[in-house]
């Protein structure tokens, strides 16, 4: 890997940090609900966009993929949120959120796989 490539990767995953916050706060101004949509929709449109960037551009899957998605997702986030929810007695919530995430982000990387691969 040259230092360019690592340095591209290094901004990509600021980016997606960056957009991922911006995601986050517009969905909870949107639902303005306790339950942690933002996240949820980050975690699963990334599980997405991975399985389509290393089916269908797998030059670029260490830059957008390690890079600005790995900046963009966030499973230590949904874990905490999982967490919070169960502390404030939001046991279905909770239990959706881990659940949920878990099988959606599988359906949705699956998708992008399917999806990347089509041009093969």
């Amino acid at each position: 890997m040259t230092p360019l490539v690592f340095l591209l990767a290094a901004l990509a995953g600021g980016l997606g940090a960056a957009v991922r916050y911006l995601v986050d706060v517009g969905i909870a101004r949107l639902t303005g609900t306790r339950y942690p949509w933002g996240v949820f929709l980050i975690n699963l449109t990334g599980s997405f966009a991975l399985g389509l960037i290393v089916a269908g551009l797998p030059d670029a899957s260490f830059i957008v993929g390690t890079g600005f998605l790995g900046g963009y997702t966030t499973f230590s986030t949904a874990m905490l949120d999982t967490v919070a929810l169960w502390r404030d007695g939001e046991r279905r919530a909770s239990a959706f959120n881990a659940i949920g995430m878990l099988l959606l982000g599988l359906v949705a990387a699956f998708a992008g796989l399917a999806l990347g691969s089509l041009g093969r």
